[in-house]
Parts: C-alpha cells; sequence; structure tokens
C-alpha cells in the first residue's frame, strides 16, 4: 500500500507459486475477511497425506467443519481431499457413487477406508 492508501507501507499484492499454479493475494485488511465462498483445495493420494495436512492446517487454532473442510487459524478454508475419492464420485456407476457421497457426508476429516468400504458395498 502506498501513501494515502488506507495501510501505507503495508503489502498490498502478492504473487507466489504453488506446485506450479501461479496464485495472486490481495491484502483487503480487515474491510474483506476470508468467507466459505473461496477454498483452496489440498489433493492428497493417500490417508497418511490427508492427515498431515489436516493436522497441520488445524495447527494454532484452526477449526474443522465437515466433508473435508476446515478453516485455518486466519479464517480461510480449505478442502483437504483425496484424489480417489473425486474418482469414486464420478464413477459411472451411480449406485458407487451415491454410497461414497452418503459415506462422505458423515464425515468431518474423510476417512479413506470407509470411502473404500462404500465404494465396494461394505
Amino acid at each position: 500500500y502506498g501513501e494515502g492508501s488506507p495501510a501505507p507501507g503495508k503489502v498490498l499484492v502478492v504473487k507466489f507459486r504453488l506446485e506450479g499454479q501461479e496464485y495472486l493475494a490481495l491484502n483487503g485488511l480487515q474491510t474483506k475477511p476470508f468467507s466459505e465462498a473461496v477454498s483452496l483445495m489440498v489433493n492428497c493420494k493417500d490417508q497418511q497425506e490427508v492427515d498431515y495436512y489436516w493436522d497441520k492446517l488445524l495447527a494454532g487454532g484452526g477449526s474443522p467443519i465437515a466433508c473435508g473442510w476446515l478453516k485455518d487459524k486466519f479464517g480461510f478454508h480449505w478442502q483437504v481431499t483425496p484424489t480417489l475419492l473425486i474418482e469414486y464420485l464420478h464413477d459411472p456407476d451411480k449406485a458407487r457413487a451415491a454410497r461414497v457421497m452418503a459415506a462422505m457426508m458423515q464425515m468431518v476429516k474423510i476417512d479413506l477406508a470407509a470411502i473404500q468400504k462404500a465404494y465396494d458395498g461394505n
């Protein structure tokens, strides 16, 4: 922010790259708080990654929400999602996909073993 702005000397825009994807973050100060309207998805290859990112993003005051969603200590929303879950939700077998959706809707943090059981019909 420059002179004559609401926050002279504070960072206005930050440009960064994660996994080859470029992002631009704008500091809206307190007048533009985070909301559920924007979230980032963390694609995880297995339960170990789900657990790792879930714990790290909740650290320091975050709060779990539902269906793999959480809010970090800054109030930003994340979806910690195993890639297999997305694959199963798009299965051409509608009954399988429905079982997976029903199982996921009962979860806070995604439990990949329970998702697999639902997919398999167990």
